[in-house]
């Protein structure tokens, strides 16, 4: 069975933010109708997440195939983590993002909030040189 949720992060109306879907699978799909779900759904993201043990995997596709991150897709994603920790009787959940720049994302349910915490990884190091009108 999938259960698919619509989600708009960064914003606390329906209709703005950023749009993604999120697909609670109880297993992987070929990546074949992963790539039709997110096409059918022609968002920029669609996330797809699997529990694993205690755990959870994420994966993102565009309409165009599969990326390797996708922060807002992740942070729908966590926006229901509170009605599967309900479900599940617990407040913290670790979500492993099936990537080659994937991590380990811990969130944590506190009331009505949801704490996330992950690594960050330096991509690169660079200087800017503003014009000197600024």
């Amino acid at each position: 069975m999938i259960r698919q949720y619509v989600v708009d992060a960064f914003t606390d109306q329906v209709f703005h933010g950023n749009q993604a879907a999120v697909c609670v699978l109880d297993a992987w799909p070929s990546e074949a109708l992963m790539l039709s779900i997110a096409r059918e759904n022609n968002f920029s993201e669609t996330a797809f997440t699997v529990k694993e043990g205690d755990e959870w995997r994420l994966r993102w596709f565009t309409p165009g195939g599969e990326i390797d991150l996708c922060g807002h897709a992740t942070l729908a994603t966590a926006f229901i983590i509170p009605y599967w920790a309900e479900r599940l009787g617990r407040d913290e959940l670790t979500a492993y993002q099936a990537s080659a720049r994937g991590g380990t994302l811990f969130c944590r349910r506190e009331g009505d909030k949801v704490f996330l915490a992950g690594k960050a990884v330096l991509y690169s190091i660079d200087e800017l040189f503003p014009p000197e009108t600024l």
